[in-house]
């Protein structure tokens, strides 16, 4: 994750160099890093699961196709599931002002932050799994299984997205205080 804020810090250009010697200045372009960072991030998390779940859909179609329209509602679940996960990340407004507005973040809440982060990203391989899985299983009596599994990883995508969330609104409600 500090990969992601080096990449937005390292793009700084010479004007910002000397503006950050100015008093004050060099706080306000930190917390603009941050939101660039926060941005960057969930716009990468947001593609993957697109991806993931465009993959969800073809799987729909599958079912359709086999005539196994009994594990379509199964499928919907995690579909929607998915969309809901993305649509938060999307939509989200970048920053949180009243975290990144402060200009002195606890470097524990921020990684508290980045592991979210990082636990957002591993969910994606964990639900990319759990579609090859699901994938694998058709035409086996494992497939309601796998299903059922798809649809437990993607409600804990949006329980996790939700935690991060919260731990952001918690920390604004106690630098405003």
């Amino acid at each position: 994750m500090n990969d992601i804020l080096q990449r937005v810090t390292g793009e700084h250009d010479f004007f910002k160099n000397i503006l950050e010697k100015i008093p004050g200045f060099k706080g306000y372009v930190e917390r603009e890093d941050r939101r660039a960072a926060d941005k960057l991030v969930r716009e990468n998390v947001a593609d993957e699961f697109e991806r993931l779940w465009g993959r969800i859909s073809a799987l729909q179609r599958e079912v359709i196709s086999n005539g196994e329209l009994d594990k379509i509602d199964d499928l919907e679940s995690a579909s929607l599931k998915l969309r809901q996960f993305i649509d938060r990340v999307r939509t989200a407004s970048y920053g949180y002002a009243g975290f990144f507005d402060a200009v002195k973040v606890n470097t524990e809440e921020l990684d508290q932050i980045y592991q979210y982060d990082a636990q957002l990203l591993e969910l994606g391989t964990q639900v990319s799994n759990a579609i090859d899985n699901v994938e694998a299983s058709f035409g086996t009596d494992g497939l309601p299984a796998a299903i059922r599994h798809l649809v437990s990883v993607a409600q804990e995508s949006v329980d996790a997205y939700n935690s991060r969330d919260q731990i952001i609104v918690n920390m604004s409600a106690d630098t405003a205080a």
